[in-house]
């Protein structure tokens, strides 16, 4: 948990932010793990976070679960969960819960589950006891940024729309470039080499959840259902030029 006073400055603007209860006190802060056996990932084309069913549902669901049983602790209190669409900078607020360190690809980084983690928060009126932390950074070792394939990460910070896991997700046509780097890497959805170069994902923990065990799918391809996974909100068109790219076939 970490106080809502230390995150409201940095708050963002979505259409979500209108559901954060007035007179916020503290913010609790969830992780959920969706590393699988790597056996799962061969041949694959697409990150291991779209591997398993869409984690908002699955999140989003738990959090429902726990709001309720909350406000019957906290009857006179107001409850607010979120997931992803969240006006929470979900990564700042985790840091200062205490659940791990911020990468250099700015991305959350726990002792257990290392950065395979999805993040959700349930922001509420009652103003719990806790203990805080403070961000703190990952140990800089620089392999992010060595192995990054477009550069997105420097020692100067992290340029999201160099990103490969962007590029994946832009709609239209994309650069000869842009194109390049994805047929390169394989992946038509996302990029996991920075996570899977750090050491600190050495030896993440594979997932207990149920729903990410019971549903995976690796690989992607032409006229492939989309119903229930991560890359089901960007469209067909966008997943299925992708997979012309990496295939090196003609868009």
């Amino acid at each position: 948990m970490c106080s809502f006073d230390k995150i409201k400055d940095g708050l963002i603007e979505c259409r979500a932010k209108n559901r954060l209860p007035e007179n916020s006190k503290t913010v609790i802060v969830a992780c959920f793990p969706y590393l699988l056996d790597e056996s799962v990932y061969e041949n694959g084309n697409v990150s291991k976070y779209a591997v398993v069913t869409d984690y908002h549902a699955v999140a989003l669901a738990r959090l429902k679960t726990a709001v309720e049983e909350l406000e019957g602790l906290y009857p006179n209190e107001k409850f607010a969960f979120f997931a992803d669409n969240s006006p929470i900078p979900e990564v700042s607020a985790a840091c200062y819960a205490g659940l791990g360190v911020r990468g250099e690809n700015t991305l959350l980084i726990t002792e257990k589950y290392g950065s395979y983690v999805f993040i959700g928060e349930i922001v509420t009126t009652a103003e719990l006891e806790f203990s805080e932390s403070e961000i703190k950074s990952c140990i800089k070792c620089g392999k992010c940024r060595e192995f990054c394939p477009s550069g997105a990460i420097s020692e100067t910070g992290f340029e999201r729309k160099l990103c490969l896991s962007e590029i994946t997700q832009k709609k239209g046509a994309l650069t000869p470039e842009e194109e390049r780097l994805m047929k390169e890497c394989g992946c038509v959805w996302g990029c996991d080499i920075c996570q899977d170069v750090c050491p600190l994902n050495k030896n993440a923990a594979a997932t207990q959840i149920e729903d990410f065990l019971s549903s995976p799918e690796a690989t992607v391809s032409q006229g492939c259902e989309l119903e229930g996974r991560a890359y089901e909100w960007r469209g067909r068109k966008v997943i299925e030029r992708n997979i012309s790219i990496v295939k090196g076939e003609t868009i």
